[in-house]
């Protein structure tokens, strides 16, 4: 197993550059800035889908959803209002064709 050698943390004569930009240089440390940076272009990406996806359904309610929740509550009314007639009438309630 290849050992791995660490960078010194002590300062040496040449290298003006502070304690950070030497752990900067750990590949550990590249490796988890890498990371990072993919997880949040990931996150962006998921966010944005997300987003699109949330205006199709919306919109697609809105123009589809309304009318028919309209439509069904004005057929409701309909017949609430011929069982009303039927009743004050007195003749039988009309039968509907999806309730026997």
């Amino acid at each position: 197993m290849a050992s791995l050698r660490l960078p010194s943390l002590k300062k040496s004569g040449g290298d003006d550059g502070g304690i950070l930009s030497r752990l900067s240089d750990y590949p550990i440390v590249k490796k988890g800035k890498s990371t990072a940076c993919d997880a949040a272009y990931v996150a962006k990406r998921l966010l944005k889908s997300t987003g699109k996806a949330a205006w199709i359904a919306a919109t697609t309610f809105i123009v589809l959803g309304i009318p028919l929740i309209i439509e069904m509550d004005r057929e409701a009314q309909f017949n609430e209002v011929e069982l009303q007639q039927a009743s004050l009438l007195g003749g039988a309630a009309p039968a509907h064709p999806g309730y026997m």
